[in-house]
């Protein structure tokens, strides 16, 4: 590693740019239909096939412990935005499924939160973009090993 103070600036900078950014972002969905939590989830399986994902993959894509995703999806389920059932390739699993009415209001929020996320970004050019996000998923796949 080169230098460490460096390192650690650039930690910092990137955890408060991300800090104050989230906060901002998080009013994206006072007055909505979804938390951001439930927004998150939503956006894990509505991107899978036949909007299905296996809840350990929700559960991964999340900042939140395991019983908690758990606790959330099982709300859901009761607000009628997604189903849970056992996975059948995995005993131990639950598949999660987005409802018509979880993945209409995903999209409906989804727009409005995707111009603010762009909104907030438009200070980078397409170039800075592209290398935001290239460093950015090499210090992701740094902590998985890749």
């Amino acid at each position: 590693m080169g230098d460490r103070r460096l390192a650690i600036e650039a930690w910092e900078s990137l955890f408060r740019a991300q800090h104050e950014v989230f906060g901002k972002l998080s009013g994206d969905f006072i007055g909505t239909d979804l938390s951001q939590a439930e927004y998150d989830v939503l956006l894990t399986v509505t991107r899978a096939p036949d909007m299905t994902a296996r809840l350990r993959d929700v559960t991964a894509n999340m900042l939140i412990s395991q019983p908690s995703v758990s606790r959330l999806v099982d709300r859901m389920v009761g607000r009628g935005l997604v189903t849970k059932c056992s996975d059948p390739d995995d005993g131990r699993g639950a598949l999660v499924t987005a409802t018509e009415e979880g993945a209409h209001a995903f999209r409906v929020i989804g727009a409005a939160h995707g111009r603010s996320i762009a909104e907030h970004m438009s200070c980078f050019d397409d170039e800075e973009l592209r290398t935001l996000l290239t460093l950015t998923e090499k210090l992701r796949g740094y902590r998985s090993g890749e």
